[in-house]
């Protein structure tokens, strides 16, 4: 077997977060981006001693678990989706048994388990989404072309692809006002024979169209990103977007400028275009101020079950003080901050901890207190000891240097909230030789027809 070659075979399963896995003359081949039982042709891409991955080129046979027709014409290509085809129950328990299946062999390599060696902690299964489609309350699309000198394309890119970009009309992970907002944006910019960014020569003005909306009230923010290379009189856009017949309201109109040579929203200079620069959203009880660039989680109504079960896990916190390292814009630090002490958020983000704050005064929470910086540094410089962890770092994980400070505290109870289950199973072996142990875990299908899926996991201290 050599790399070049090419190979059909059949995706036997599926591990997290989407590593095909297809036997050929019992050699273990790891082919990405297809589901269990569909028959695909691959080429042969890395070779590493026993690792060999390959690259998928075509689905041959569809899976005998793709019973249903896509919601959305750009599937499969597009990059957005992966089981559009498959029933959301079939989603559902393959994703359960993926991550079930990691915290098990991480468990028993650590050598806890019954009597019959079998892992010896609570798995609580898995939580749907309450929406399957039209989840997503922020969607970042970007302007390019479809393929090489074509005509503009404004949406997602194309599975496996950095460059090609595909119209993503009929999108069905958002809202309709988010779709009418994206058809109006590209006919706009598309007769005006308007220039998008290209990544390798810097040249060209549209980069990205972030549309954000609540879902408790029917607000969108729309940002038009660009850079400054040319200078349009924006007025006529957002006019036409005004006039737009839409379920929801249009909060504010921005025009973000964007230089940076990364293929990354940020904001030089932000001008607001119409009305303000914020909506509000509603969460277990909870008011929160929503900017451009604030963190919160995609999918609303899967995030207060998420928080539900982080607030069920850390259980009785009265008279106790909570740290919540990485805490983005502080959500999860005001929801325990009604059953504790005090709250002490930490987090890298500047922006975001001013967030935090202003949303704690609008909820009026004044047991919450929140520190800019890296949590690697910050936990060197803190005088108050917590009586309870909540862990909820980024999707790769928490910084090795930072995850021994964090259990040298010895509390009774750490929960650890993750996007990225195969982060969480490579930390779990260093609370084990702290002294820890899984109680229970859980996920939440926070991201449906997608390879992603959070989890969550409750340790606690051996007395």
């Amino acid at each position: 077997m050599k790399k070049g070659e090419i190979y059909q075979g059949i995706i036997e399963k599926v591990e997290f977060p989407n590593k095909g896995i297809v036997y050929i003359e019992g050699k273990k081949i790891i082919v990405k981006n297809g589901c269990p039982g569909q028959k695909v042709e691959f080429r042969i891409q890395k070779k590493k001693g026993e690792r060999v991955e390959g690259r998928l080129l075509e689905v041959l046979e569809k899976s005998p678990l793709e019973t249903r027709e896509p919601v959305c014409r750009e599937f499969p290509a597009c990059g957005g989706c992966m089981y559009q085809t498959m029933p959301y129950d079939a989603q559902l328990k393959m994703k359960e048994q993926q991550i079930h299946e990691l915290m098990d062999r991480a468990v028993i390599s650590q050598g806890q388990v019954t009597e019959t060696g079998e892992p010896d902690y609570e798995w609580e299964g898995i939580c749907a989404s309450p929406r399957e489609f039209e989840y997503r309350n922020k969607m970042e699309f970007s302007f390019g072309d479809e393929y090489k000198d074509g005509p503009l394309s404004l949406g997602l890119h194309k599975k496996g692809s950095t460059y090609d970009v595909l119209t993503t009309k009929d999108c069905k992970l958002v809202h309709e006002d988010m779709r009418k907002i994206l058809k109006a944006t590209l006919a706009y910019f598309q007769e005006r024979g308007t220039s998008y960014y290209k990544k390798m020569q810097h040249t060209g003005y549209l980069r990205h169209l972030l549309i954000r909306r609540s879902i408790t009230t029917g607000e969108l923010l729309v940002h038009l990103v660009t850079t400054t290379q040319e200078e349009l009189d924006l007025t006529p856009f957002k006019e036409l977007l005004l006039k737009l017949d839409l379920e929801g309201t249009i909060a504010g109109i921005l025009h973000i400028l964007n230089d940076s040579f990364s293929d990354v929203v940020k904001s030089d200079e932000t001008r607001i275009l119409y009305g303000r620069g914020y909506f509000y959203e509603h969460l277990l009880g909870l008011q929160f101020k929503i900017s451009s660039f604030s963190f919160f989680q995609p999918n609303t109504e899967a995030a207060e079950i998420l928080y539900s079960i982080v607030r069920r896990y850390i259980g009785d916190t009265n008279q106790m003080r909570v740290f919540d390292l990485y805490s983005g814009t502080g959500t999860i630090s005001q929801i325990l901050a009604t059953v504790a002490r005090e709250v002490i958020g930490v987090e890298i983000v500047p922006e975001a901890v001013e967030a935090a704050k202003e949303n704690a005064g609008l909820n009026g929470l004044e047991n919450c207190r929140f520190i800019a910086g890296d949590v690697l540094k910050v936990l060197d410089e803190l005088e108050e000891k917590p009586d309870v962890i909540v862990l909820d770092p980024p999707r790769d994980g928490i910084h090795p240097k930072a995850l021994p400070k964090i259990l040298d505290y010895g509390v009774e109870r750490i929960v650890y909230v993750s996007c990225k289950a195969t982060s969480l199973v490579r930390d779990l072996e260093s609370f084990y030789a702290r002294g820890y142990r899984l109680i229970r875990a859980a996920a939440v299908d926070q991201f449906c027809q997608t390879v992603h899926c959070e989890s969550i996991a409750l340790f606690s201290k051996l007395r």
